[in-house]
């Protein structure tokens, strides 16, 4: 059974630090595209970063490129994501994803693994105060 347990979310001050990460089980991890996903109260859930098991291709939205990097430990089957200089706007539930079983997967803008068909955390809640 695949699961994916987030843990590292808090309330942090805004230009705080924090650092999610994501256990993976029950799946072979090194192959695997791993990414994270958050909704904010109010919107759409949103691809925010993912890394690309295979290459180590990394994607990153606009609105956090500079301040967020994503990175894997094939060792730990864990994927972290390492938030800095956080803003209000980022306050969201964080969700650890992956598209196994797919392989290899193209780690891009258009990646994001299915929320019925897919692996999905239960979220970590990220809270950034002004």
């Amino acid at each position: 059974e695949v699961q994916l347990v987030e843990s590292g979310g808090g309330l942090v001050q805004a230009g705080g630090s924090l650092r999610l990460s994501c256990a993976a089980s029950g799946f072979a991890f090194g192959d695997v595209t791993m990414g994270w996903i958050r909704q904010a109260p109010g919107k759409e859930r949103e691809g925010v970063s993912c890394i690309s098991g295979r290459n180590g291709d990394t994607y990153y939205v606009d609105s956090v490129r500079g301040r967020f990097t994503i990175s894997r430990d094939s060792a730990k089957s864990t994927v972290y994501l390492q938030m800095n200089n956080l803003e209000p706007e980022d306050t969201a539930v964080y969700y650890c994803a992956t598209d196994y079983p797919l392989l290899g997967s193209v780690c891009g803008s258009r990646w994001y693994p299915s929320r019925e068909y897919d692996s999905w955390g239960q979220g970590t809640q990220v809270t950034v105060s002004s």
